[in-house]
């Protein structure tokens, strides 16, 4: 929203500088975007009056030779702009003078005539963005030769504001000067109570309303309006200052209207518009050309306005070319039907976003517009007719539905107080609630406390709970004057144990040089296609989300990777070769069957039935940690080759969160998508699957354009149970013995199931077992494999003899040659 300071100050009276302005209102809560300073612009700028024109013939668009009176003399002047004729005032800058960019005026030879000047558009001028011709005045609004720097406000800032959602009153001019006036402590006179709204005898036409969608709709006619009158210059550089382009007296009076007072406005043809107006829904098949002169499929949920043709306009978006204002009658007149209405926000928002169409007019409905405004909008836009369009109001004014009632808030008058820590002056709580427009009365509770009963002005509906009627008086009052005051930490409090296993698996990772990430958290079923997950795959289950930040992501993810992978893939884009990334967040897992959701009433806490149900619907979130590897895990250098990284990386960052978590995690053979099935490990805990590692499925890396070999791990922190790491480990002072043992066995017997035979079978003695060599070939025979091993022996009270040793490595040996039918290889 932008608004020029001299708009302002016409309700408030002289107000500070511009910044001491844009300070003001940002102490209430509002964001200012600039402010716009007058542009640099010097030298001789007047008004002139175009007496005659030459068109050149010949060039490649059209050029006039413009004889132009500037008050002492006629100066000639090129211009290529069409929209005006001999008799138009018209902004010349004469020779000397520097226009924004900068760009200086001079007297230059161009298309065989010297061209003494320039005749400006609003855009060269720097006050609007309009460069389709140049700026036209309207006749009277100064003699020639009159400086046009005054004339044009070029000394006037422009405040630009960001108006957040639910604060749709201040898209207006009436709204941000009661802010103003909240925040510079002054008496604010409301520009909608200086219109007077006589009361009218009958209706301006007839109009049913067929659609909650609309709950009040105003029409009042203004009769033999002259379309040809221009609008006054004031009326036009405010609209210019605001970022509007002035067209016509009829449209202009309806965008000024709805910037001054925020109640969006529609002009009818009269004449054009056939039968009584009714606003109802679309039917399936109709269509509508709007004023933008494309025609519409609409939507059974659009709200409509119609007369005995069909639909005239799509409501609160855009109006319909059928009945848009055209050219005189035969008098040279013409009748307007003003429509002011109050729409339901979310119709409005549907509608502007389904049809691509957002409006000026959109803009504000959807935020909610001050439904006691109609009437008085209508009336002022029609006064504005009748005062510069030599119009005449006709009788009557239809005014249908009504203006929803606003519901009384209580609170205990010093719940502000309590709430921000800060004694407030005595009445400060009410003065506050009525600069808003609050009516505020006070009564006392049964406990003898004093409470505030606040009726909510019109243009509030926000206000709904004492919250709210605290946030105002906290606003208004000042954050600033809230004192930044942290509360003592109590002792003997520190990280649960949950989270200190979090912060160690993090820790860890990082340390063996992962870099950790947040990828975006929602997913949508083309990625788990592209994961290759069969149709009844568990992980497919997924809660949707209502509104999504993203309508093809729009489902809450139940594995870490696909998010990760796709954080990888954009990083490799972006040229980044060697990643190794992880991350550490939650996932959700919905019930096999949907649970009923309670909804329990604000007005109280939940009973501890409801609470309990609410837990039982909620749908598990168990905290995973996942990692992603591609590229060289080890660079290559003068030192060597390097080493691209593979599926035991993938394998060993699962076994430092292992580490850090205080567990010994197990590997064994496994197969589930999306990793390859001969290089994908179970990792578990016990006999307990906590999560998965290694190589992704070569399918798998072309649907995502992954990286070849890109390497994967998942696991499930809460189902690893949490240990206490307080105790000092336990360190031998006796040295161990380290034995070598080669076992062939069946090529199809995992390594790891061979090792933790070896464990069982080495007894309390055997301290580690290390898998060291992997050979197959023809001395082993066909199918069949040797594994070669370290075992490690130590005794924790003595120095182990070479025949204990000896004697557990026999016997480990024997187990897996029991267990595995594994033989000692010669």
């Amino acid at each position: 929203m932008r608004v020029p300071l001299s708009w302002l100050a016409e309700h408030l009276g002289e107000l500070p500088p511009a910044d001491e302005t844009a300070d003001a209102f940002v102490r209430v809560g509002l964001e200012i975007e600039d402010v716009h300073r007058p542009p640099e612009l010097t030298g001789p700028l007047v008004v002139g009056r175009v007496l005659e024109f030459e068109v050149l013939e010949g060039l490649k668009k059209p050029i006039r030779w413009c004889q132009v009176d500037v008050g002492e003399k006629v100066h000639g002047i090129i211009c290529g702009a069409a929209n005006f004729a001999a008799g138009d005032l018209v902004v010349v800058a004469l020779p000397g003078a520097v226009l924004p960019g900068p760009f200086p005026i001079s007297s230059r030879k161009t298309y065989g005539h010297v061209s003494d000047g320039m005749i400006a558009s609003a855009r060269e001028l720097g006050i609007g963005s309009d460069h389709a011709g140049i700026m036209v005045l309207p006749p009277g609004t100064a003699e020639p030769g009159a400086d046009a720097m005054p004339l044009l406000g070029l000394e006037d800032p422009v405040v630009e504001l960001a108006i957040t959602p639910d604060r749709g009153y201040c898209f207006s001019v009436r709204g941000l000067s009661r802010e103003l006036a909240c925040s510079l402590d002054i008496d604010f006179p409301d520009p909608a109570a200086r219109v007077d709204v006589p009361a009218a005898d009958g209706d301006a036409w007839p109009v049913e309303l067929a659609d909650p969608g609309c709950a009040r709709f105003v029409a009042r006619r203004v009769d033999g309006v002259d379309p040809a009158a221009p609008s006054p210059w004031w009326m036009q550089r405010r609209l210019l200052a605001a970022g509007m382009r002035p067209i016509s007296l009829i449209v202009d009076v309806t965008n000024y209207v709805m910037l001054e007072l925020g109640q969006p406005l529609h002009a009818y043809d009269a004449a054009r518009v056939s039968g009584p107006i009714v606003v109802r829904r679309a039917r399936a098949g109709e269509k509508l050309v709007t004023l933008d002169d494309v025609e519409r499929t609409l939507d059974p949920d659009d709200l409509l306005i119609t007369d005995d043709s069909g639909p005239i306009g799509l409501a609160g978006v855009m109006g319909g070319a059928s009945t848009e204002i055209a050219g005189p009658g035969e008098d040279g007149r013409i009748d307007v039907l003003i429509e002011a209405a109050h729409f339901e926000q979310t119709v409005i928002a549907r509608a502007a976003r389904r049809h691509k169409l957002p409006s000026e007019a959109s803009k504000r409905f959807e935020r909610v517009v001050d439904p006691q405004l109609p009437p008085v909008a209508a009336e002022r836009a029609a006064q504005l007719l009748v005062e510069h369009g030599g119009g005449t109001l006709a009788a009557g004014r239809t005014d249908a539905g009504a203006a929803p009632q606003q519901t009384p808030v209580r609170m205990p008058i010093d719940l502000p107080d309590e709430v921000a820590g800060v004694s407030y002056a005595p009445g400060a709580t009410v003065r506050r609630l009525t600069q808003i427009g609050c009516a505020v009365d006070l009564v006392t509770g049964d406990d003898g406390r004093a409470r505030v009963v606040a009726l909510p002005p019109s243009w509030r509906p926000d206000l709904t709970q004492p919250a709210d009627l605290v946030e105002e008086v906290l606003r208004l009052e000042g954050y600033d004057k809230i004192p930044s005051v942290l509360p003592a930490a109590p002792a003997g409090r520190g990280l649960t144990p949950g989270q200190g296993r979090r912060r160690a698996v993090s820790r860890a990772l990082a340390e063996a040089g992962y870099v950790e990430v947040e990828p975006f958290p929602f997913v949508g079923p083309t990625a788990w296609d592209a994961l290759g997950l069969a149709a009844d795959d568990v992980r497919r289950r997924t809660v949707h989300v209502l509104n999504p930040l993203d309508a093809e992501r729009a489902e809450l993810a139940t594995t870490l990777l696909p998010g990760l992978l796709d954080t990888l893939v954009r990083n490799r884009s972006r040229g980044a070769a060697d990643l190794a990334l992880f991350h550490v967040g939650q996932v959700v897992l919905p019930h096999a069957q949907p649970v009923p959701m309670p909804d329990p009433a604000v007005t109280g806490r939940p009973s501890d039935t409801e609470l309990a149900q609410i837990e039982a619907a909620l749908p598990a979130q168990p905290l995973h940690v996942a990692a992603v590897l591609a590229g060289e895990r080890e660079q290559r250098g003068w030192w060597g080759p390097g080493r691209t990284a593979g599926w035991a990386d993938a394998v060993q960052a699962a076994r430092l969160v292992g580490q850090a978590a205080g567990v010994e995690l197990r590997v064994t053979a496994a197969t589930l998508p999306p990793f390859h099935p001969g290089r994908c490990a179970a990792l578990r805990v016990g006999d307990w699957v906590v999560g998965h590692a290694g190589e992704l499925h070569p399918k798998v890396v072309e649907a995502l354009g992954l990286p070849e070999r890109t390497c994967a791990m998942e696991l499930d922190l809460d189902a690893i149970p949490l240990t206490d790491h307080r105790p000092a480990p336990k360190v031998s002072p006796y040295p161990p013995i380290a034995v070598d043992v080669a076992l062939v066995a069946d090529a199809a017997v995992p390594a790891a199931d061979i090792a933790d035979t070896l464990h069982d079978g080495g007894g309390d003695l055997l301290e580690d077992v290390r898998l060291f060599d992997v050979y197959t070939g023809e001395q082993v025979g066909a199918g069949r494999r040797s594994l070669a091993f370290t075992l490690r022996f130590r005794a924790p009270d003595r120095t182990l003899t070479s025949e204990e040793a000896n004697e557990a490595r026999d016997a480990a040996v024997t187990l897996a040659a029991k267990r595995h039918a594994a033989q000692l290889r010669g």
